[in-house]
């Protein structure tokens, strides 16, 4: 028996909660999952899992074990990085999920680049502006324009997104433009919903060190990304989004920016991960490329609105 292979079977189906899910994970037969673990069991002299029809969860055994072969796996991938990555490429299967906009504006166009410059890893996109639990899915790695709730995750900064408040020009008609703070008190808003945290959000604005929160009227709320500037160009109200989300809307008239002096504070986007994986060579070359690709200068013109 291989131990430590048995030792990544076996975290795998913790993490995923059942054999079938952890052996596709690892491209292994199903079957060749399940000897491991007998064989495993059988070699420690405890029952490690606990299986029901619908699920398998760790015993009290199992689940000391799982965290002494977290650590033991990561000192074997942070000693192998050392000695191998001067000589052998990064491959297999990198799991990551991206907000929407951003992969479709940013990431998307420049990936390409990141398939030519690391040919042998196969990439798996979720695109998707909800809450990821990154272990028991198998996600490598997220991109996310909210700090985590999981503070277990680790959180690599990215970039400050610059964002802008705008309406659709046929609410503006209705409503008028407002050009003070002060004349936002006969417009509405549109609520934005966080699918992860259920926080809600509404307008803020930034005037010199001052973040102003206004609490406005609204006739709909909405916890989707598209479906919140969907919602806009509809109509129903006032959103605050970053700018490269609503680039394509503002260039063809259908949206429009308001109070361009009190833009709101910028929202942070950063990359998490989990902590026994971050000596992954694959996920560590997909964050110092996106963390490149960020400060590239022609990105600016993508995410930061004009004066």
């Amino acid at each position: 028996m291989d131990r430590f292979n048995a030792m990544r079977v076996f975290t795998r189906i913790v993490e995923l909660g059942g054999f079938a899910k952890a052996a596709d994970s690892l491209h292994l037969p199903r079957a060749s999952a399940t000897i491991l673990i007998k064989q495993l069991e059988a070699h420690l002299g405890v029952q490690l899992l606990q299986r029901t029809t619908r699920q398998v969860t760790p015993t009290l055994d199992g689940q000391a074990y799982y965290q002494r072969c977290v650590s033991l796996l990561a000192d074997l991938d942070d000693t192998e990085a050392v000695f191998s990555s001067a000589r052998v490429e990064p491959k297999g299967v990198l799991r990551i999920d991206i907000p929407v906009g951003f992969g479709r504006v940013i990431v998307i166009p420049a990936l390409p680049e990141f398939s030519a410059r690391y040919p042998q890893i196969e990439l798996e996109i979720g695109m998707s502006d909800r809450s990821v639990q990154l272990i028991r899915e198998g996600v490598d790695c997220v991109v996310r324009l909210w700090p985590s709730l999981d503070e277990s995750l680790v959180a690599r900064p990215l970039l400050k997104m610059p964002q802008l408040t705008c309406a659709s020009r046929e609410y503006l008609q209705r409503h008028g433009t407002p050009t003070t703070l002060e004349a936002l008190h006969t417009h509405q808003v549109i609520e934005y919903v966080s699918a992860s945290s259920g926080k809600r959000y509404g307008l803020e604005f930034q005037r010199g060190d001052e973040v102003i929160e206004m609490d406005l009227p609204k006739s709909l709320s909405i916890n989707s990304a598209d479906g919140y500037l969907a919602a806009c160009e509809a109509g129903y109200g006032l959103v605050q989004t970053p700018y490269y989300h609503v680039v394509e809307q503002l260039r063809s008239g259908k949206l429009v920016e308001v109070l361009g002096e009190f833009r709101p504070p910028p929202m942070a986007l950063m990359a998490l991960y989990p902590p026994h994986r971050q000596m992954s060579r694959r996920v560590r070359v997909f964050i110092d490329w996106l963390v490149e690709l960020c400060n590239r200068n022609n990105l600016l013109d993508k995410i930061r609105p004009g004066p």
